[in-house]
């Protein structure tokens, strides 16, 4: 009985390992704050000054959430919606990214550890961006991409579900 024993016990521990590895990237937890003065409720603000996203519920209320946003000369403001809305998706690097990293494949099916969009992504009209999740949950809070706005995964999640195609989406540098 004493090997089945340790064995229940290592692999318990294993398990507990396991667990705390997975729940160490940051939950859902977005903020309730003061909303950002001007905006229309239902609006995503992208203020990528302060690395943050404001969902606006109504003139007074807003969600924050922390993201990454685009590194120098990777930056952008501007007045765009939501195009698209997508679970799992797949990646093909854009051509600058390719040329900055001619070793990607065309295609990164979703899933994958290597998908750099993370668990959702939804497309911004007019171009090749986009609000998604992450594989690397350490660049959220930097000026980290190539213009794309960056989530923890339970947080693209949660906005995911709170917007619909169409949803208006203005970045501001301020």
């Amino acid at each position: 009985m004493r090997p089945f024993a340790s064995t229940i016990a290592i692999a318990f521990a294993a398990l507990v390992v396991a667990f705390a590895a997975s729940t160490s990237e940051a939950s859902a937890r977005p903020d309730l704050v003061n909303a950002p003065a001007g905006y229309s409720p239902g609006t995503i603000v992208v203020k990528t000054n302060e690395r943050r996203l404001y969902l606006i519920l109504d003139e007074q209320h807003a969600i924050r959430y922390p993201v990454g946003v685009g590194k120098r000369g990777k930056e952008w403001s501007g007045t765009t919606r939501i195009s698209g809305k997508y679970r799992n998706p797949a990646w093909a690097p854009p051509a600058d990214v390719k040329r900055d990293h001619p070793h990607l494949p065309d295609v990164i099916e979703g899933g994958s550890p290597r998908n750099p969009m993370g668990v959702a992504a939804m497309t911004l009209a007019g171009g090749e961006y986009a609000i998604h999740g992450t594989n690397v949950p350490k660049s959220v809070g930097g000026f980290v991409s190539y213009g794309c706005v960056r989530m923890y995964n339970p947080d693209i999640t949660d906005l995911f579900e709170r917007v619909s195609v169409g949803t208006p989406v203005v970045v501001v540098s301020r």
